[in-house]
């Protein structure tokens, strides 16, 4: 799939299916089959396959060939099936247009058509258009660190404001689901922050090439500021994640503790009028009180008394 746009009114418009592609400021490939690599070669930009994109190297991500810088930065995002993914998305950046390439549906390249003209710089040229991009996803890596850091509250609320841990099993359990869930996805907004600071740190190396440099530096050597207060507000979270997920496991080992607690203060109670059965259960011929009316009421009341005795012990001992 493929979307052409050009700049009508000083706002980014989708282009006609029937426009060429030569007139266009901006193309997104989604999954690019091979007629479309073919006419994206034809206007000399050579479209990496998924594997290329995939290649951890720096050397794989960040280059340039023939005055076309290449650009890939992992952002996260959903496939068409709906399932969350984190994937590369390529920034091919030429003097005559901004080419993107991803496999992937993130929410900025659905947001920043409508609102492109807003950025910092607007969305005159290709590269206005690439930094007004990158800051719409730095946003939404924020919003996304945000919302996280409002469901850890929450969750945080009800692992250390329980008043009491008896019965609670399935709802600590939940919080620790969430908790993961939520861990994953500030790993993913981590792993995005790290890659987008790599990619702004090449962009901003060669952008003295440009005529308007003295007005893209600053703008990008802010994105870098705002990318690394990110990264430190992730971490933050991060180190907030991991005291949840230990405090929400010691609330789990303590309930089930109580429980083998509660199994083993039984277990207690009924081990001396058991040991007292199994006396008076032996088959022998010389044992009076089985043949007296009174050894029966007398069995009964000692296996009672011992186990009263067995229970002021465990109260005495603070163990019930």
């Amino acid at each position: 799939m493929m979307y052409a746009y050009v700049i009508r009114d000083g706002r980014i418009a989708r282009q006609d299916q029937a426009a060429s592609l030569a007139d266009a400021i901006w193309i997104d490939l989604i999954a690019p089959d091979k007629a479309e690599t073919a006419l994206l070669r034809d206007l000399g930009v050579d479209v990496p396959t998924l594997a290329d994109m995939e290649e951890i190297e720096i050397s794989n991500r960040l280059y340039r060939e023939t005055g076309v810088d290449y650009m890939t930065a992992v952002l996260p995002g959903e496939r068409g099936d709906g399932n969350r993914v984190t994937m590369p998305v390529s920034f091919i950046l030429s003097p005559q247009r901004l080419v993107t390439v991803r496999h992937h549906s993130p929410r900025p390249f659905l947001t920043f058509p409508e609102r492109g003209e807003r950025s910092t710089l607007g969305c005159g040229t290709p590269h206005r258009l690439f930094i007004g991009l990158i800051e719409e996803i730095i946003a939404r890596l924020a919003d996304i660190l945000e919302g996280s850091g409002r469901l850890l509250d929450n969750t945080t609320i009800t692992v250390f404001e329980t008043p009491s841990i008896r019965g609670q099993g399935d709802r600590l359990q939940s919080a620790l689901r969430e908790v993961g869930r939520e861990a994953e996805a500030m790993a993913r907004v981590r792993l995005s922050l790290l890659t987008i600071e790599r990619m702004l740190a090449f962009y901003i190396a060669a952008v003295d090439e440009q005529r308007e440099s003295g007005r893209l530096r600053p703008v990008v050597k802010g994105q870098l500021r705002d990318v690394q207060a990110l990264e430190v507000h992730a971490d933050f979270l991060g180190s907030r994640v991991s005291l949840a997920v230990d405090t929400t496991l010691g609330l789990i080992n303590l309930e089930q503790n109580n429980t083998v607690r509660v199994l083993s203060v039984v277990a207690a109670l009924f081990l001396p009028p058991t040991l007292i059965a199994s006396i008076y259960g032996m088959n022998f011929e010389s044992m009076p009180e089985l043949d007296e009316p009174w050894g029966y009421p007398m069995a009964i009341a000692l296996m009672a008394a011992t186990a009263g005795a067995t229970w002021l012990v465990l109260r005495w001992k603070r163990w019930l």
